[in-house]
């Protein structure tokens, strides 16, 4: 996918995928407005928040957020990590990465007979990990992790979903 070469061997490699019943026109929208202080991660903005990630995911497009390019950057929340797009191939692939270089988060759209499959892949570099601290990522994060995405992947389906259905004005 693409961004798999900015980090080559991750301790940690997450790919989920959901198929969409649009077009990738309908769901690139959702995706390049996403982030903390822009359209949130459509998921359960409650537990994002109580990490501080001041999510608050929308139900509309906003035309405000559509104009991401290369290079940008935002933080996530308050104290997380800055996140700079390194890729952005129009209505196929945004590409994500921490400015630590330990996390890359890729998302894909792949067509096929009139709908698209969106692919999200998190690949993470843990520097120094013990073995407590990996087990902990697999045992608890990992589960945690799997929860959310499934929870964003679904949000971003039900609204590309819902664009390709409403009326035309």
């Amino acid at each position: 996918m693409p961004g798999d070469s900015l980090l080559p061997e991750p301790d940690v490699l997450a790919t989920r995928a959901v198929t969409v019943n649009a077009p990738a026109s309908a769901i690139w929208p959702w995706l390049v407005q996403m982030g903390s202080g822009r359209g949130g991660v459509y998921t359960y903005d409650w537990i994002e928040n109580l990490f501080g990630l001041d999510m608050h995911s929308i139900n509309e497009i906003r035309p405000e957020f559509q104009d991401r390019k290369v290079g940008d950057q935002e933080r996530l929340g308050k104290s997380g990590p800055v996140m700079r797009v390194e890729v952005l191939d129009p209505e196929r692939a945004m590409v994500l990465a921490s400015d630590d270089g330990n996390w890359v988060w890729a998302f894909g759209l792949y067509p096929a007979d009139n709908r698209t499959r969106l692919v999200s892949r998190n690949r993470i570099r843990a520097p120094g990990a013990s073995l407590p601290q990996r087990a902990l990522q697999t045992l608890v994060m990992e589960p945690g992790s799997l929860i959310m995405e499934r929870k964003m992947l679904l949000g971003i389906k039900e609204r590309a979903e819902a664009l390709t259905k409403a009326p035309a004005m």
